[in-house]
């Protein structure tokens, strides 16, 4: 293999066009090979628009494509399961987007069946690659506001129309589904620890998905949790504040943001701002599955066992706020 990357994009969702394809082609070790789909005008349009080589009209077209090293998959919930299958059965290594499947059994089946078939497997978490959200992450893990006492982590979106695949019960949709992965990921990696208590509460549309909800945790090491996530705010608002023994970290965190991203740092009477340049999340998320698929890293940065836990929260948050669709 040479030392960039084919990829194929299973799909033309906007997430795709507006955020991963852009990032590809910033990523030094990617090439932007195959673009498939269902609508051919769109296929076009994207092959056009971007450059790729080659463009399908099915799915299962780009897959049989020998030339192909890896795909990205950002169609709907309710399809990861099956394209992540069908990828990893021919060979391909998979970049799919969260949440990688609805269930905690589905993860462990579809984790086992790429092991199986000896490729990587990751969920697009790509603000985790965020140079900021490192730089707070590695504060919290060295103890430099002391140990976590509360994480408080919020995640707002706009309203969406009744139609909107974010609000389709059948495809997975709703706010915890979609937004509270971020909370639930962001949590984990400042603790390091799985929560030992789960609660959690929620508003839900006609259509029986819900626009609301609040989680909250409670860790073996004594900390408390909020994730409080919704569809239904005039605009996206996003804040982190950690809460330490010692100190406190906040900010309005834009996950997946880029550009001049800041946070504070408060110690005693001192509140110092932080700022942190920050390039495309998607790019670096690209750029570091490749040199896994190259063998020049070992692993994801988001790895098979995260995505795990990460899975069996939200899935034990959905039993209590009585969202039965997993």
């Amino acid at each position: 293999m040479s030392r960039t990357i084919n990829w194929g994009v299973l799909g033309t969702a906007s997430i795709a066009k507006g955020q991963v394809i852009p990032g590809m082609m910033k990523a030094e070790n990617a090439n932007l090979y195959a673009i498939a789909g269902r609508n051919s005008n769109k296929v076009k349009a994207f092959k056009e628009e971007f450059g790729f080589e080659k463009g399908y009209d099915s799915l299962d077209e780009l897959l049989e494509d020998e030339d192909v090293d890896a795909v990205y998959i950002p169609l709907p919930n309710n399809l990861h399961r099956e394209w992540i299958l069908k990828a990893a059965e021919k060979k391909k290594h998979i970049l799919c987007e969260k949440p990688l499947v609805p269930s905690p059994e589905e993860a462990e089946e579809v984790v086992a069946f790429c092991r199986k078939q000896g490729v990587i497997l990751a969920e697009a978490f790509a603000y985790l690659h965020n140079p900021m959200t490192r730089e707070i992450i590695n504060i919290v893990r060295e103890g430099q506001i002391g140990t976590p006492v509360l994480i408080e982590a919020h995640f707002f979106s706009k309203k969406w129309p009744e139609d909107n695949i974010r609000l389709r019960k059948d495809l997975y949709g709703g706010c915890t589904y979609d937004l509270a992965c971020y909370n639930i990921s962001m949590i984990l990696q400042l603790m390091g620890e799985m929560p030992c208590q789960i609660d959690a509460m929620a508003h839900f549309l006609e259509s029986g998905v819900d626009d609301y909800s609040n989680l909250f945790l409670k860790f073996p090491s004594g900390a408390y949790a909020s994730a409080t996530c919704g569809m239904c705010s005039s605009e996206r608002a996003t804040r982190l504040y950690v809460h330490g023994s010692e100190g406190t970290v906040e900010t309005e965190i834009a996950y997946n943001g880029e550009g001049e991203l800041s946070y504070y740092l408060t110690k005693g009477k001192e509140r110092n701002l932080h700022k942190v340049q920050v390039p495309s999340n998607y790019m670096l998320e690209i750029e570091q599955f490749g040199r896994c698929v190259l063998g020049e890293e070992a692993e994801p940065l988001v790895s098979n066992a995260f995505t795990l836990q990460v899975a069996r929260i939200v899935q034990e948050a959905l039993k209590k706020i009585g969202y039965e669709s997993f």
